[in-house]
């Protein structure tokens, strides 16, 4: 006999209000509020301030967690949707599009990483393990045009490929997520010589 229990109520709503925490620091990204303060955090999430902190314990373990829900809402944009046996060009244009894709789901939470990664030492490793991970995909999906002398245009590959790029493109530049990938791309094919 398998014995069920119902999920606990209290359970429940603790979920539920951690989530909302998480959601509201997210929110407040995309409102372009990089470093908001704990009582920002409270409002937001429609909680006091002294209960935000049953959730989690420090301010650290918020933003480890709201990094957490950005990576699973970012995970099905990463894939580059072709392989390294495709014609250069049609790899171009797949990893123009996947990075705008990607970039434009990730750019608040992003912004507020690279203000924050000073201050937590939890949000460095994040940064890098995610930047290792994109950098690898390009020098695996272009290996077959990096053979050999050209593998000295891989740096510049990063580069262009790296949301800090696609920041000032977007940003910097004033250029649409369309007009991006396009730039992206005639870059891309200009350093690889097609």
């Amino acid at each position: 006999m398998v014995v069920t229990t119902a999920p606990d109520g209290r359970r429940l709503r603790r979920d539920k209000n951690r989530d909302a925490v998480i959601d509201a620091l997210l929110d407040l990204f995309r409102d372009g509020v990089y470093q908001p303060s704990t009582a920002q955090i409270a409002t937001q999430a429609g909680l006091s301030l002294r209960s935000l902190f049953r959730y989690f314990d420090d301010v650290e373990d918020l933003h480890r967690a709201a990094a957490a829900r950005q990576i699973q809402l970012a995970l099905p944009l990463v894939s580059l949707g072709t392989t390294p046996d495709e014609p250069t060009s049609v790899k171009i244009r797949a990893v123009a599009h996947a990075r705008a894709s990607l970039f434009e789901q990730v750019a608040p939470a992003a912004r507020a990483l690279r203000a924050a990664v000073l201050r937590r030492d939890v949000l460095t490793g994040e940064l890098a393990r995610n930047r290792a991970y994109l950098n690898r995909q390009i020098a695996d999906l272009f290996a077959p045009e990096l053979a050999g002398p050209a593998k000295s245009v891989l740096p510049g590959l990063l580069v262009l490929c790296s949301f800090e790029s696609y920041e000032l493109l977007r940003s910097g530049q004033g250029l649409s997520q369309a007009g991006t990938e396009d730039a992206l791309a005639v870059a891309l094919s200009a350093l690889l010589g097609v």
